[in-house]
C-alpha cells in the first residue's frame, strides 16, 4: 500500500504533464492550430467573354495550357499535416451545385511565397458545362491537398485558402 499511492501519484502528474506538452506550442504537432473562418473581400465582376490577350493574328504555339478552375464557393474545413521535410495542406470545400472536377489549390502568387507572413491559396474546381444536380451536402463536398516543403514554410506565420464567400486560416 505503501508503494502504489506514491506510484500512483506520480503516474497521475507524469500524464497531466503529458497533457499540458501536448496543448503548447513546443509540441510540433500543434504548430498549426485550429482553423478559423475569415471574409472575403468581393471581387468586382469581370465579363469572361472578353479576351485578356490575343486575336488575329496571336500565336497559336505560343498559347500555354490554361487552368479553367474557379473558386469553390465555401471552405469549410483546413488541416494542416507535418510530414517529415514539410507539411499538407488539405481543404474540404463546399460547391453550389455537384460534378466539378479537377480541384485544387491554386497558391496566390506564382513563386508560391508568403506574403507578410500568410501563404494564401485558392479552392478552385473546373465546373461541368452542362447543368448537374444540386444534391446534398455530402455529395457536393470535395477535399483537395496540397504539399509545401519546410523551405516554403520558412517565415509563415499563417496558412489561409480562400473560396468566393469565406477563407479558412490556420495559425502557427
Amino acid at each position: 500500500m505503501r508503494k502504489t499511492i506514491p506510484l500512483l501519484l506520480a503516474v497521475t502528474l507524469g500524464l497531466g504533464a503529458c497533457t499540458a506538452i501536448s496543448q503548447s506550442r513546443v509540441n510540433p504537432l500543434n504548430w498549426f492550430g485550429q482553423s478559423r473562418s475569415e471574409p472575403v473581400a468581393q471581387v468586382e465582376n469581370t465579363n469572361p467573354l472578353i479576351p485578356k490577350r490575343g486575336g488575329l493574328f496571336a500565336n497559336r504555339r505560343a498559347a500555354e495550357a490554361v487552368y479553367a478552375g474557379r473558386p469553390f464557393e465555401q471552405v469549410t474545413n483546413l488541416t494542416i499535416e507535418r510530414v517529415p521535410g514539410g507539411a499538407i495542406i488539405r481543404a474540404t470545400g463546399l460547391a453550389a451545385r455537384q460534378g466539378i472536377y479537377a480541384v485544387q489549390l491554386t497558391p496566390e502568387n506564382e513563386e508560391e511565397l508568403p506574403v507578410e507572413g500568410v501563404l494564401t491559396y485558392r479552392l478552385e474546381g473546373v465546373r461541368p458545362t452542362a447543368q448537374t444536380a444540386i444534391g446534398t451536402k455530402p455529395t457536393r463536398e470535395v477535399i483537395a491537398a496540397r504539399h509545401v516543403t519546410d523551405q516554403q514554410l520558412a517565415g509563415v506565420r499563417r496558412i489561409r485558402v480562400e473560396g468566393q464567400l469565406n477563407a479558412q486560416v490556420a495559425r502557427r
